[in-house]
């Protein structure tokens, strides 16, 4: 009688690939739920929880990503300042068209990992943004992964 065994990876035998992601135009959600599962390493059949089995994703033109609906005013981010009444606000339009708009893809893969987890912090690691076409990560050979053309309402129609 043969038994059934389940596999589990250890840290020293995963093998992690580079994917490059072109955000342009691209829903920013639906770009972050595939961000954070190939960083979780969800999409591969001997997927271990508790061992950090994804990949390394590079994503260019990150400031180029868009939002659905009224998102670009309505959606507000918010930060505490550490002092008395030091609420703060900005909403997403604003975050785009500031210094950093990197940030609102960012955010949004960093709240769809595991919450204050040592690993989802190493897994957040893997996560390169650039707001170019360029990234100085070709010497990994890096596969392009053509998210947009995935599903019709991966890309924003306007």
């Amino acid at each position: 009688m043969t038994t059934k065994t389940t596999t589990y990876l250890k840290a020293g035998s995963v093998e992690k690939q580079w994917i490059v992601v072109d955000a342009q135009d691209v829903v920013v959600g639906r770009l972050a739920t595939f961000i954070a599962m190939r960083l979780r390493g969800k999409h591969r059949p001997d997927y271990t929880p508790n061992v950090d089995c994804g990949d390394h994703v590079v994503v260019i033109n990150a400031d180029k990503v868009k939002f659905t609906g009224r998102k670009l005013e309505q959606k507000t981010y918010y930060w505490h300042t550490g002092h008395p009444g030091g609420i703060k606000e900005r909403t997403a339009g604003k975050i785009l068209d500031g210094r950093f708009p990197e940030r609102v893809l960012e955010k949004a893969v960093e709240r769809m990992l595991p919450k204050e987890s040592p690993l989802a912090r190493k897994q957040l690691t893997h996560l390169k943004l650039y707001n170019g076409a360029d990234h100085p990560h070709e010497a990994q050979n890096p596969q392009l992964v053509d998210f947009a053309s995935k599903n019709a309402k991966n890309v924003r129609s306007q």
